[in-house]
């Protein structure tokens, strides 16, 4: 079975109840379920919450903690097998055109705000096609995050006798090996699924470039899966493995890149919602800390989408409050300053076009130039750890293997190739 045919089998019931029963306690009252609680997310979420407030709407955070949106996802899918969905929900990717095959999404409520504001001409179309389901808007795109980003205390760098950014994975090795000697830990890293294969793809993204990660990642090649440069992007991420913080296994992203921060460990390569956290610690892009492509990534750019997904409500009220949220989301007011928390980079182009007019760092202005370049040249790919390259089903055999091949210090590159291509097949 399909994975659509089995999100749809999974909520079937939901359409045997009444959406509003529970919908439906205040008139402009709308639930948001989402996954941002980290602090510099929560930051970034409490800006949308404020400005849809003064609107006069009442907002009912339904935040679940988990960096990955697994334990969300999970709450989502029992609250609409009991016919009990929220408003409004953080759903990414593929997912959310599954969501909309069972016919719970919401095609209509946004029809009219599309117009108006000119969605189809203020975005990108990779971005505007993430959020339609047979044309129609079923979600708003909040922000671009990319991806591959190794992020540098430069300080913990001169302590150690580092004096620039790795920019080749041997150059990496290289700093890696100097930080290690200076007692530092080379590379700060949780040890959770989603974070090792965060990891796995920048590898494979540095080993096979842009078009081969489409091949193995998108695609789902079965050769490029288990091809040569799979194998030795395995290699590589073994090695990379050995930098790793060994008190970091299951920690979260954050606490990891607060060693960063606090000058306990040298480099974290994780997305760029990173940043929020140097953020909130006060701290200046370019100065305090680097932001730089993955080593051997500077021409690709490896995207993860926030997106809020409507569900069908049988209440005005809450219809008027998903439409004001669709609203304040694509605002530029809003997208900057969400941006700026959270660390990501804006979905209008016109923003993009011109980050510096609305103050974004350096690390923002150079996420910007890379994706309307990337948009061009092929380097642009959706992010495969972060729900956008494929089904949760097929993301979750990813995720199985890759960490069970980082813990195996046996584990073969050649033999975990072979297993992640039956892993995926068997997923799909």
């Amino acid at each position: 079975m399909n994975p659509t045919l089995r999100l749809a089998a999974a909520i079937s019931l939901a359409s045997l109840l009444p959406l509003s029963a529970q919908a439906a306690e205040a008139k402009g009252s709308v639930e948001v379920v989402h996954w941002w609680t980290s602090g510099g997310e929560k930051a970034a979420v409490d800006v949308l919450k404020a400005q849809v407030e003064k609107d006069g709407f009442t907002w009912k955070d339904g935040a679940v903690a988990g960096g990955g949106g697994a334990t969300a996802m999970t709450v989502l899918k029992s609250r609409a097998v009991a016919g009990n969905p929220p408003g409004v929900a953080q759903i990414k990717g593929p997912d959310i055109q599954d969501w909309a095959a069972t016919g719970l999404l919401d095609g209509d409520v946004l029809k009219d705000v599309a117009k108006e504001e000119k969605w189809d001409a203020l975005l990108d179309k990779k971005v505007a096609d993430t959020v339609k389901y047979d044309g129609d808007y079923v979600a708003v795109p909040v922000n671009i995050h990319r991806t591959n980003w190794l992020w540098i205390n430069p300080e913990v760098f001169k302590k150690a006798g580092i004096d620039k950014a790795p920019a080749t994975l041997d150059e990496f090795y290289a700093a890696a090996d100097k930080l290690k000697a200076a007692g530092f830990i080379p590379l700060a890293h949780g040890g959770q699924p989603w974070q090792d294969s965060t990891v796995f793809e920048s590898v494979v993204l540095s080993v096979m470039g842009a078009e081969g990660y489409k091949k193995a990642m998108v695609d789902l090649d079965n050769a490029a899966l288990t091809g040569p440069d799979m194998v030795k992007a395995l290699t590589e991420l073994k090695k990379v493995a050995t930098y790793t913080d060994p008190d970091g296994k299951g920690q979260d992203w954050n606490l990891e890149a607060a060693k960063v921060i606090n000058g306990k460990a040298g480099m974290q390569i994780m997305g760029d919602w990173a940043k929020s956290e140097w953020t909130l610690a006060k701290k200046t892009a370019g100065k305090d800390y680097q932001c730089v492509p993955f080593p051997g990534t500077e021409n690709a750019f490896l995207y993860n989408i926030d997106s809020l997904v409507v569900f069908k409500q049988n209440n005005a009220g809450t219809s008027a409050g998903q439409q004001d949220i669709a609203r304040k989301v694509l605002g530029q007011d809003f997208q900057k300053v969400f941006s700026s928390n959270k660390g990501s980079i804006p979905v209008r182009n016109d923003m993009l076009a011109d980050m510096g007019k609305y103050g974004f760092d350096a690390c923002a202005q150079a996420s910007a130039r890379d994706f309307l370049a990337d948009a061009k040249n092929g380097g642009l790919q959706p992010s495969m750890a972060h729900n956008m390259a494929t089904t949760l089903a097929v993301q979750g055999a990813f995720f199985d293997v890759v960490t069970n091949y980082i813990n195996d210090p046996k584990a073969d590159p050649a033999d975990a190739a072979k297993k992640l291509a039956a892993a995926i097949k068997a997923a799909q």
